[in-house]
């Protein structure tokens, strides 16, 4: 039997994921709430700071009303981004010290190139998508749309192919975004690797748990559409848990024993 050194994996190269059942998915919803209750205010700021970026972006759509869709559609490209502190608060209280926004902000600095470049990328996807969008509703709705109302009557109840096709574009845009950024953005929060070594493993990790990962894509979505439909109020609680719960979704679905992890403040 062979019982020579156990090789590491290279930081060059994506570490193993494992196969996780449908159910954990409730299991990590329940450890994101227990973070966030023992996390306190600095996991609530996170809430409070995206709640009130979500109205601000929602009055400056309002203005013109085809930026509304692609607006809250961008939001969900970089959300993943946003969630970073959080990332960091979990992290802290999994290795049993208590969590400070002191770590959210170092969460950006050790990781500031690598989350830099990241994020950069999906600020233009989101931009680009807002862009489309515009565009889309401006050749193919001809109807003025200029109240919320106008909005429903000529674009969502016309039945036109165009906000179809707007959906479908969207769900593909958004896909893609899930499984490239899942378990990415937490790998590169907690561990020192490469970009593109990241954005693989979560590749593969989506790949591997279809439908645990489908599962969990519709509890975000949930989660979002219920912030949206209580006028953003919902993300002031329901931002905060879903970023602790996705730091549990990136635990139990990586094995990350063998890579180097980055060091925070003391």
């Amino acid at each position: 039997m062979n019982t020579g050194p156990r090789v590491a994996v290279s930081h060059s190269e994506p570490p193993p994921v494992r196969a996780v059942a449908p159910p954990h998915v409730l299991r990590w919803i329940r450890l994101g709430w227990t973070d966030l209750r023992r996390a306190g205010w600095p996991s609530l700021l996170h809430g409070l700071l995206v709640t009130v970026a979500s109205l601000v972006i929602v009055e400056i759509a309002l203005l013109f009303w085809p930026l509304l869709p692609g607006a809250v559609s961008g939001f969900l490209v970089v959300g993943p981004m946003l969630a970073t502190g959080l990332y960091a608060l979990s992290r802290r209280l999994e290795q049993g010290q208590r969590p400070r926004l002191r770590d959210a902000l170092d969460a950006w600095r050790q990781g500031s190139r690598c989350l830099f470049r990241f994020g950069l990328l999906l600020v233009l996807t989101a931009t680009l998508w807002v862009a489309i969008s515009v565009l889309l509703f401006h050749f193919f709705i001809d109807a003025d749309i200029e109240r919320p109302l106008d909005f429903l009557r000529y674009v969502v109840t016309q039945g036109d192919d165009a906000f179809l096709e707007w959906t479908v574009l969207a769900g593909l845009v958004a896909g893609l975004v899930f499984a490239l950024t899942v378990v990415s953005v937490p790998l590169l929060v907690d561990r020192d690797v490469k970009t593109k070594v990241a954005l693989v493993t979560s590749l593969r990790a989506v790949g591997e748990n279809p439908g645990t990962m489908l599962g969990w894509a519709l509890f975000l979505l949930a989660a979002t559409s219920l912030s949206i439909a209580t006028l953003m109020l919902g993300f002031l609680v329901l931002y905060p848990l879903m970023g602790h719960a996705s730091w549990h979704a990136y635990r139990d679905l990586v094995d990350v024993s063998e890579l180097t992890p980055r060091s925070f403040s003391k």
